[in-house]
C-alpha cells in the first residue's frame, strides 16, 4: 500500500524510536562488519529433519529412495547438515557474549569441528533412539509395528529432537540446542530441556503437555504419560532474590520406571528403580525401589459416625 504524506512522518518517528540504541534493552549481540550468520529458526528445523532422515532413510521425506540411488542421497544431505551446523553453530557462538574476543575465523573453525563430531555421533544417536523405539512398540498395544512409531508417535518426533540436542548440548554448543527442544516443544506439546540426561529404551505415552527440565536425570526403561512434570520445588536466591542458575533442581528417576498421567514430581528428589507414580499425584519426597505411589480412596477420609 502507497503511503501518504501524512503517515510518512509518524512512522520515521516510530522507526526512529525502535532504531535508537539508547532505547534498547536487549540488543541482540552482534560483531558488526565481520559478516557472521545469524541464528536461523528454519535452517535450525532442517538440521533436525536431516538428522531425522540419516538416521531413519525413508520415514521423515516425501520422495522415493531406491537402493540404487539411498547412498547418494544420504551423502548429499550428510554435506548439507555439515554445512548447516557449520552456520549454525558458528552464529550461535557469535551470540554467545562470551566469544566476543574471538575471531570469526576461530569461531567458524570451532563449529566445523563440532559439526563433525556431531556428525560422527549419529550411529550411536541411532542406537539409543532404535531402543525407544523398541520399547514405545513393546510398550503399547494400539501399536502395530515400530515402523508405525518412527512416522507416528508425537513422543518418539519429541525424543528424536531431545536426543539430537542433547547431544550438541554435550559439545558445548550455545543456544542451538534450546532451539531444537523448543521447536518441538512448539510442535508435540512436549518441553524436554537439553540439559536433561535421559537413558536408554524411554517412551512417552501420549505425550502432551510433559515437562522435563534441565537437570533432570531418567535411568534406563523409564515410561511417562501425558501431562507429567519433572520440575523445581523451589530455588535458591541470590542477594537480588533471583534464582541462582546451574544448581541441580529436578528430579532423578531410577530405572524401570512408571509415572503415570498428570503426575507432578518436583524437587531433587529420588524416584527407585522399579517405583510406580500413579496419576494426578503430587511427589515432593524420596520414593523407595519398587515402591507404588497411588491416590488414597475417598473413603479412607471418611470420618466414622
Amino acid at each position: 500500500m502507497e503511503q501518504t504524506p501524512t503517515n510518512r512522518p509518524r512512522i520515521d518517528q516510530v522507526i526512529g524510536h525502535l532504531c535508537s540504541i539508547d532505547e534498547m534493552r536487549h540488543v541482540c549481540p552482534t560483531r558488526q562488519g565481520e559478516g557472521e550468520p545469524l541464528l536461523s529458526n528454519q535452517s535450525v528445523r532442517r538440521i533436525v529433519d536431516l538428522a531425522s532422515r540419516l538416521m531413519f532413510p525413508g520415514f521423515f521425506t516425501d520422495t522415493d529412495r531406491g537402493p540404487s540411488v539411498l547412498r547418494s542421497v544420504m551423502t548429499l544431505e550428510c554435506h548439507e547438515l555439515r554445512d548447516l551446523l557449520t552456520e549454525q553453530i558458528t552464529a550461535g557462538l557469535c551470540f554467545d557474549r562470551d566469544n566476543c574476543d574471538t575471531t570469526l575465523e576461530g569461531l567458524r573453525s570451532r563449529a566445523q569441528s563440532d559439526a563433525d563430531t556431531f556428525i560422527d555421533s549419529l550411529p550411536a544417536l541411532r542406537h539409543i533412539l532404535d531402543t525407544d523405539i523398541d520399547a514405545t512398540y513393546l510398550g503399547d498395544p494400539a501399536a502395530v509395528s515400530t515402523h508405525e512409531v518412527i512416522a507416528c508417535y508425537p513422543g518418539f518426533r519429541a525424543t528424536i529432537s531431545y536426543r539430537v540436542a542433547h547431544q550438541l548440548q554435550r559439545q558445548g554448543v550455545p543456544i542451538v540446542p534450546r532451539m531444537i527442544t523448543e521447536q518441538a516443544h512448539s510442535d508435540t506439546g512436549i518441553d524436554i530441556h537439553p540439559g536433561a540426561e535421559i537413558g536408554e529404551r524411554f517412551v512417552i505415552d501420549h505425550g502432551t503437555g510433559v515437562v522435563i527440565g534441565a537437570t533432570a536425570i531418567l535411568g534406563n526403561n523409564v515410561k511417562i504419560y501425558q501431562g507429567v512434570t519433572l520440575g523445581a520445588k523451589s530455588f535458591v536466591t541470590d542477594d537480588s532474590n533471583n534464582p541462582v542458575k546451574g544448581i541441580p533442581r529436578h528430579p532423578i528417576i531410577g530405572d524401570n520406571v512408571v509415572i503415570y498421567s498428570n503426575s507432578t514430581i518436583l524437587g531433587r528428589v529420588h524416584i527407585g528403580d522399579n517405583a510406580v507414580i500413579g496419576g494426578n499425584l503430587w511427589v515432593t519426597r524420596d520414593v523407595a525401589p519398587g515402591e507404588k505411589l497411588i491416590q488414597a480412596r475417598a473413603d479412607n477420609f471418611r470420618s466414622s459416625r
